[in-house]
């Protein structure tokens, strides 16, 4: 599978992110010289690990016949170290249904073992860049 992004245009920072057969725009900040018209990458790559967390939830909780109803989770950022080397996501989770505390302690583990959280904190991410 392959994911594009191409330039909305020949001004301006916006481009489109098109993930199969899905369009996002996405833009830099105004401190960073674009116009905010969509989210930035670093957005992109704090969702990824909120929506893995409440998809991973969600799924583990019907296979086991958790009444869960509602899912929210929330990713703080802190990149005030980034270029130290540090970059901190602080992940939230808000479920309703009708839980016990065990079944609540048990999808709080299970969403510290999404697979995007194992991919940013466990895997060694190798990319190479080159000409299309």
């Amino acid at each position: 599978m392959s994911i594009t992004v191409r330039r909305d245009g020949i001004t301006g920072t916006r481009h489109i992110l098109k993930i199969r057969n899905h369009e996002i725009p996405i833009d830099a900040s105004p401190a960073g010289g674009g116009s905010d018209a969509g989210p930035q990458p670093h957005d992109l790559y704090d969702a990824s690990l909120a929506a893995c967390k409440a998809l991973t939830v969600l799924i583990y909780a019907r296979r086991k016949g958790m009444p869960v109803e509602d899912i929210e989770v929330i990713v703080d950022r802190d990149d005030s170290e980034e270029r130290k080397g540090v970059y901190r996501l602080k992940s939230s989770l808000r479920v309703t249904g009708e839980l016990t505390e065990a079944q609540r302690d048990e999808l709080l583990r299970v969403a510290g073992k999404c697979p995007v959280h194992r991919l940013m904190t466990e895997v060694k991410t190798e990319i190479e860049t080159g000409w299309a």
